[in-house]
Order: structure tokens, then C-alpha cells, then sequence
């Protein structure tokens, strides 16, 4: 269950920090065009040449690369006061919504029937935290 549950805030961490990326990118937002330089459905490498004429190949890659071809021309949007924050024109952190939420339904999935099967059914669980909830507010 700790581990269903640490997977669970993994992911919407993770959406949380895209979201926070895409608010600083459109806070002081350049476009331009980029040339894919290598694809893959984890990261993709881009370059592109700012208006000021300084050439930009992010360590990291862009943001929200799936589907993109090397060798392919796409629009990008990047934070202007740090060129290497750069994500694919027209997408946001709502395409890392679904596989998040697949990775915390896949977690879980996997969790339930394990603690079934170690002799911990649900009803246990939540009985178990009901008396513990009741007690500290007996407490109080």
C-alpha cells in the first residue's frame, strides 16, 4: 500500500511540475521554429536559433515529445530568460494527465490483489484507519 501510494504522488508530482513548467514558459513565452535532431517517446533533442541569433540545443530535450520524427520542423515555445526550458508549440502539461493517471491505476492494481492476497483485504484497511481516525478525534 506504501508503495501504490508513494507511486500515486509520484504522478501527480509529476503533473504538478509540468503544469508549474508550462506557467513559466508562458509568463515570458518565445516561438520559434526547431529541427528535431533525435525522437524518442521519453525525449526528444531539439535545436533552434533565438531572434538574437544565439543557437539552442537543450540538455534535457522538449517537453511533451511524443510523436515527433527526427529530422522533422516544429514550432516550439521557450521561457526567453532560459532558452533550455522548451516545449512543443500547442501542447501542455493536460497530455501528461492520462499517463499519469494509467500509472497510478496500474499501481494500484498491482497493490490490491497483493494485500489480498497477504490476508489484508480492503474492508480491513479502511476499518483500521476509521478506528485510528476515531480515536485521535476521542482524544482531542
Amino acid at each position: 500500500m506504501i508503495a501504490a501510494s508513494a507511486v500515486s504522488v509520484l504522478a501527480v508530482l509529476l503533473v504538478l511540475a509540468a503544469w508549474k513548467d508550462d506557467r513559466m514558459i508562458s509568463s515570458d513565452m518565445g516561438v520559434t521554429s526547431a529541427e528535431v535532431l533525435s525522437a524518442g517517446r521519453l525525449r526528444s533533442a531539439v535545436i533552434f536559433v533565438t531572434p538574437d541569433g544565439e543557437t539552442h540545443n537543450p540538455k534535457v530535450g522538449v517537453l511533451y515529445p511524443t510523436k515527433l520524427t527526427a529530422g522533422e520542423r516544429i514550432n516550439v515555445e521557450y521561457l526567453r530568460s532560459d532558452p533550455d526550458l522548451v516545449r512543443v508549440a500547442g501542447r501542455d502539461a493536460r497530455v501528461a494527465i492520462i499517463p499519469a493517471l494509467s500509472v497510478i491505476v496500474v499501481s494500484w492494481a498491482l497493490a490490491v490483489p497483493a494485500l489480498w492476497l497477504l490476508g489484508s483485504p480492503p474492508a480491513r484497511w479502511w476499518g483500521a484507519a476509521r478506528a485510528r481516525w476515531s480515536r485521535t478525534r476521542v482524544a482531542r
